[in-house]
């Protein structure tokens, strides 16, 4: 065997031992804060000031039912899905809409018009907080569920736009032609061809759509004062300011915003692959 092919052997085995030692490390730091915070939502607060990294004595579990009971995690709970499902379909639809229309009909001014959408990827919610809670108080949908969703909405199509034009202009404009000569007209199209090519990447944005909805926090925060209308990110925060400074109900209502997360991920991180694998095939 050549000195040459020696080295890069050598390379190679060094390359993997570092890449295994990257990603032990990267799996540590994001798997151990989860670790921590589960065992320290069975601690009461005392044992948690005490030693803070120090495992639990006892199953404290009393911390989980007053965080339930104190916070109203269940109404939370149920306002953000309610905020997320709702968003995410009406941003999805009107993306994939929006997309078809500026993949497919080269108007003059189709350009112009796309660029305007993406340039709100620009725009950031803390930039625009102020005049949106004075636009919507003026308006009167401050304190609203229609005031929280518009905001949502509005800032989710600039990327979802781009994510659905992107894929749309890759389909083939013969499978257009032939629904065409066929006889069906542009809904027809749209929602018999086109919405079932785009599989993949609907599944992308509806999964991307979500999970910022679902954690969403400062539209929620700002524009709602009551409880009733707030989302389970504002409601933990509560649990750090004003309402109580007890770590052991803190650190158990953030297990409870948490596990959704993780089980959404765990049923859906193959389709959001797959939608990222197919978006990146174009014709």
């Amino acid at each position: 065997m050549s000195s040459t092919s020696l080295t890069q052997q050598k390379d190679l085995v060094a390359w993997r031992i570092f890449s295994y030692i990257f990603m032990a490390t990267f799996t540590f730091l994001t798997v151990a804060p989860l670790i921590w915070l589960f065992y320290s939502s069975l601690k009461p607060h005392p044992e948690i000031v005490r030693n803070i990294f120090a495992l639990p004595r006892g199953i404290h579990t009393a911390n989980y039912t007053v965080a339930w009971e104190r916070g109203r995690l269940g109404l939370l709970i149920a306002n953000s899905v309610f905020y997320a499902v709702t968003a995410t379909t009406v941003t999805v639809i009107l993306a994939l809409s929006a997309g078809y229309g500026l993949a497919k009909f080269q108007y003059r001014i189709s350009a112009v018009i796309y660029i305007f959408f993406i340039m709100g990827l620009l725009v950031t919610a803390h930039s625009v907080l102020v005049p949106l809670f004075v636009m919507a108080t003026r308006v009167g949908i401050a304190d609203t569920r229609l005031g929280v969703l518009l905001p949502y909405v509005g800032f989710g199509l600039p990327f979802m736009i781009y994510l659905a034009a992107s894929y749309i202009r890759g389909i083939p404009g013969a499978v257009e032609e032939s629904a065409r000569i066929d006889g069906a007209s542009y809904l027809q199209i749209f929602w018999h061809v086109i919405r079932p090519i785009s599989a993949p990447v609907v599944a992308t944005m509806t999964i991307f759509a979500f999970l910022a909805n679902w954690n969403e926090f400062v539209f929620v925060f700002v524009l709602t004062s009551r409880q009733a209308l707030r989302s389970l990110p504002v409601g933990v925060n509560a649990f750090a300011g004003g309402m109580s400074r007890d770590y052991g109900l803190l650190f158990a209502a953030l297990v409870i915003a948490t596990i959704p997360m993780i089980l959404f991920y765990i049923f859906f991180h193959e389709h959001l692959k797959k939608g990222f694998a197919a978006g990146a095939v174009k014709e």
